[in-house]
């Protein structure tokens, strides 16, 4: 499965947001937190068991907004 993560740099730090898991959205001071707790979250909201690795792969930057894609297997059965 890949889905989308958009990371955006506000005035006082990050907000990590997936738009296809609705209040999916996570903010800290810097980059690679906001990284990990949006992360968490989809864990949380897929549930996604701990042992299941996540790949983050950068994919494009524009101007204060970064895509990011969180590739990983999720199991339908």
């Amino acid at each position: 499965m890949v889905i989308d993560l958009i990371v955006t740099e506000t005035n006082d730090g990050y907000t990590g947001e997936v738009p296809s898991i609705k209040g999916c959205e996570s903010w800290a001071h810097d980059e690679d937190t906001a990284i990990k707790n949006t992360v968490d979250l989809v864990r949380f909201y897929l549930t996604i068991p701990d042992d299941t690795e996540i790949i983050v792969d950068r994919a494009r930057k524009y101007s204060k907004r970064i895509v990011y894609k969180l590739i990983f297997n999720k199991d339908v059965s």
